[in-house]
């Protein structure tokens, strides 16, 4: 009887001495090979390598309520269920044929895809990635299709989502899942590129290609419809040649302030979220793609399209000052923070590394390989908003 209690205990321990949780991983898309590596932040280490992802040259992922799984969402219109404590694919399916990125519902139950082409929303199950639901993004007196983009989850089963060709923010209420009600806001303004939603759920925000200015649109009070702001923001200015569109979603937020990049222009916008009017505007190196800020809000980090995608830029957010410029290296297209902001983590494309930085003292604590990477996505992400 010992005996076996004794092999009864040591087989408990084989199974569990490999148990592990999710908190402080995360994802790297390795954008020229269709793969994506696993990382840890406790040590900053690579845990391997998940292949077989299709077309990841533009590509994002949101996650599993409980951090396990990844889903993934290609340029060639791949939604990938991915495995990161096994790493391996465990589900996989071509939606369409050219999609932008994807979100999770508020309950974890749904899985979204925003597509090019054909265009429009398309809804899966998350756990068995059926088909839910499909959204065309129908337009026009002549039906047209319009490309989807700044989709993002909201509270109450929502997805929100913009279309980039008709200048349009729909609101898809996905309570029924076998009766999706969708809400159309027409007239917001000409090519919305991105999009954001605030922390609480409460704003959605898309920012305008075609014209200077931004549309919000109040979750709370549909009714009011879309109130347009910071119109004519660049008025009097030429407008520079953009080499790569601005990133809205990371939404940095700091006290009263939000921060978002000026398209076609080397500048950050500064909102004052009281009244949702400019509150000044910051001088940086060079065309801004992303604005993210600190968990703690103290720090803004900003990166740069070509030609200046060497550099990265620290706003202290109370002074509105550049306090610091890094050179982390050829082609840094993608910040992310650990989840509480000790650390930062870059994509340096053009070497094939990652650069890990501490956000106090902004030295490189860390740098190992990575095959041409690109987003990175911590699995801190699942219990956040429009991540």
């Amino acid at each position: 009887m010992i005996r076996l209690v004794l092999l009864f205990a040591m087989l408990l321990c084989s199974l569990t001495a490999g148990a592990r949780g999710t908190g402080d991983l995360g994802i790297v898309i390795e954008r020229a090979t269709g793969t994506v590596q696993v990382i840890e932040t406790t040590n900053n280490s690579s845990l391997g390598r998940i292949n077989g992802l299709g077309d990841l040259s533009h590509a994002s992922a949101v996650y599993s309520r409980d951090g396990r799984y990844a889903y993934i969402f290609g340029r060639d219109g791949g939604l990938s269920k991915v495995d990161i404590l096994n790493n391996k694919v465990v589900n996989r399916t071509l939606q369409s044929g050219n999609s932008i990125g994807g979100a999770i519902s508020q309950d974890g139950r749904l899985v979204a895809v925003s597509n090019y082409k054909p265009g429009g929303v398309k809804i899966f199950d998350a756990d068995s990635l059926q088909l839910v639901a499909d959204i065309p993004a129908i337009y026009g007196t002549n039906k047209q299709l319009s490309k989807v983009i700044g989709l993002v989850d909201a509270p109450g089963q929502k997805f929100v989502f913009s279309l980039w060709d008709a200048g349009e923010i729909w609101v898809a209420d996905m309570s029924d899942t076998t009766k999706p009600k969708i809400t159309k806001f027409k007239g917001i303004g000409q090519q919305p590129y991105d999009a954001l939603i605030t922390p609480d759920g409460r704003y959605y925000i898309a920012g305008l290609f075609g014209e200077d200015g931004m549309a919000m649109l109040d979750l709370w009070n549909l009714d009011a419809g879309v109130k347009r702001i910071l119109d004519n923001y660049g008025k009097g200015e030429q407008k520079l040649p953009v080499y790569k569109m601005p990133h809205l979603e990371g939404w940095a937020i700091a006290g009263n302030l939000a921060f978002v990049p000026a398209i076609g222009r080397h500048e950050v916008l500064v909102i004052d979220i009281l009244n949702w009017k400019e509150a000044g505007r910051i001088k940086v190196h060079g065309q801004p793609v992303f604005v993210m800020a600190r968990p703690d809000g103290r720090n803004i980090w900003v990166n740069f399209s070509v030609p200046n995608n060497d550099t990265l830029q620290v706003i202290d957010t109370q002074s509105l000052k550049i306090v610091k410029t890094l050179k982390p290296g050829k082609g840094v297209l993608h910040m992310e923070f650990e989840p509480r902001g000790e650390e930062v983590w870059a994509s340096v494309r053009d070497e094939d590394r990652l650069a890990v930085f501490d956000t106090e003292t902004f030295e490189q604590v860390a740098s190992f390989e990575a095959i041409k990477p690109s987003g990175i996505f911590m699995t801190s992400r699942a219990h956040r908003t429009g991540l």
